[in-house]
């Protein structure tokens, strides 16, 4: 006589999970042993909940298989400071002119606080991070970076002095393959190094699409403030080619400091990386949503059209 057993009672919320998990995994295999850096920053670094869930889903990609690289900004953070030691600070462009007392807070910040925080927070959730600047290993060397403006009373073009405003001439990449054999998930400040030592302050997301393109990346991923590219309907346009991505900021329905993002989307897929991504950070698990799931969070740029 067989013995007979009452029906097992299943957690709905639990048996969600287990579907859940079974879904992501040919998106775990498709991204084994391949890199992704994500640029963090903006609203998600100032909710502690979202900063915790960040971490925990950084480590769970290197328990996975995937190799993630952490790009950090901090320009609100940077501000406070500035203020409090009642330094002024201006902007061109977006871009913060940065003397020689300003790039010392601005490194300080960077590299210090905000560095140390998110290496903290990834080692507490389980993994192993390890907080670098440009500056380290020579990682970024940096050259100034020059912007022009044309007077408005005439055509001729005039040199803007940003003061110690750098962008990347190089990064190094064996350097960070290096930390990666290593299971070390690298967490990098924006700060790179002159030709002659000195120190430059440079946009997070630029840095970001430089590491990516010379690591080679399957994936540049940038957590922003917005939802991702919006059509002229103020739709979000889940994927973009290359030529669809210059065609909306000719036409002016890509505009303000979207351009500067997609432009970095679009030099990171220039030199190599399969597609970037512009992804709204305040999203819980944003990271996870555009990896594992059939279709993304954000909008999607490479270099032809193929569907998520």
């Amino acid at each position: 006589m067989s013995e007979k057993f009452p029906p097992a009672v299943i957690d709905a919320a639990a048996a969600a999970k287990a579907v859940t998990l079974s879904e992501a995994l040919p998106y775990m295999r498709r991204y084994s042993g391949k890199t992704v850096v994500v640029k963090y920053g903006g609203h998600a670094m100032g909710d502690t909940s979202i900063a915790q869930m960040f971490a925990h889903d950084v480590v769970l990609l290197k328990q996975v298989g995937i190799n993630p690289i952490v790009v950090h900004g901090g320009g609100p953070q940077i501000g406070q400071m500035l203020e409090r030691l009642k330094i002024k600070s201006s902007f061109v462009d977006g871009l913060r002119v940065t003397d020689k007392d300003t790039v010392e807070i601005v490194e300080m910040v960077l590299s210090g606080s905000i560095n140390k925080e998110i290496v903290a927070a990834i080692n507490k959730a389980g993994g192993k991070a390890i907080g670098l600047s440009g500056k380290d290993a020579d990682l970024i060397r940096a050259k100034k970076l020059t912007k022009k403006r044309a007077e408005s009373d005439s055509n001729i073009e005039k040199v803007l002095d940003l003061g110690f405003v750098g962008e990347p001439a190089a990064v190094d990449a064996a350097v960070l393959e290096h930390l990666i054999r290593s299971d070390i998930i690298p967490v990098i400040a924006p700060i790179g190094v002159g030709a002659h030592g000195e120190t430059y302050n440079i946009n997070a997301d630029t840095v970001a699409g430089a590491v990516a393109g010379a690591v080679k990346a399957v994936r540049l991923l940038l957590l922003t403030d917005v939802t991702g590219v919006l059509d002229e309907k103020k739709k979000l346009v889940h994927e973009l080619s290359v030529a669809e991505a210059k065609a909306m900021i000719a036409a002016g329905t890509i505009s303000g400091g979207m351009i500067p993002k997609i432009e970095t989307c679009l030099e990171a897929v220039a030199a190599g990386v399969e597609a970037s991504v512009i992804i709204d950070g305040r999203v819980p698990h944003s990271i996870l949503l555009e990896l594992f799931a059939d279709h993304g969070v954000g909008t999607l740029i490479r270099r032809r059209k193929r569907g998520r």
